[in-house]
């Protein structure tokens, strides 16, 4: 086991939440630093592991076992270490605006020419949109004006941060609480918010949100 593959899985986990490592820190109650880059060397160039303690609190705050950690440390990454900033160009629309017709194909996937772009760590899913959030729905996850990138290429599991266009243009964020054959749960974070409920029938499409500016 090597030091980045630990960095690696505490990045893949993050991913796997929709949030940034600093954003992971900070649900788990750590400083917001405590994943940056420059701590994971130390002062005399040495490669320094996460604590125990740090690592015991992110898989507290997302509910992770220690099963699938050890997963995400033997795996690839759910988002590349490098995120190089000019890595990848992707097509950026605001939330409140996606529900307008000429956005998406009936797949889900991002077309025409009324989106704008942004500069974002290299989503392997090459029809990875990124949508700005409005509204406080999902706060304290998604705050008004954060980005979040979407993959329609992801699977999506119970509990995964996800984007839903429902057949009558609607489209939210939201955590997906349960699926079954025939219904989908979606929750707001927000408590001052309401859950929603949908017929399978009712929706055109579901996206994983697979990361978060913060």
């Amino acid at each position: 086991m090597r030091h980045e593959d630990i960095w690696r899985a505490i990045d893949a986990l993050a991913a796997e939440h929709g949030l940034s490592a600093s954003g992971l820190a900070r649900r788990a109650g750590l400083d917001a630093t405590a994943f940056n880059p420059s701590k994971r060397t130390g002062a005399d160039g040495r490669a320094r592991w996460p604590s125990t303690e740090s690592v015991a609190k992110v898989l507290h705050a997302t509910g992770t076992g220690m099963e699938a950690f050890a997963s995400l440390v033997t795996g690839a990454p759910a988002l590349p270490r490098n995120r190089t900033i000019s890595a990848r160009r992707i097509p950026l629309i605001g939330l409140a605006q996606a529900g307008g017709e000429g956005y998406f194909d009936d797949g889900g996937y991002p077309v025409g020419g009324g989106w704008d772009e942004i500069s974002v760590p290299d989503v392997p899913d090459p029809n990875a949109y990124a949508l700005e959030i409005s509204g406080e729905s999902m706060e304290p996850v998604f705050r008004d004006g954060d980005v979040v990138i979407v993959s329609p290429g992801a699977p999506v599991r119970r509990g995964d941060r996800v984007v839903v266009r429902t057949r009558a243009g609607e489209v939210m964020a939201k955590q997906l609480l349960r699926q079954s054959a025939r219904r989908v749960e979606l929750a707001s974070l927000n408590p001052a918010h309401p859950n929603y409920s949908f017929d399978l029938s009712e929706l055109a499409w579901m996206h994983r949100i697979v990361w978060a500016s913060q």
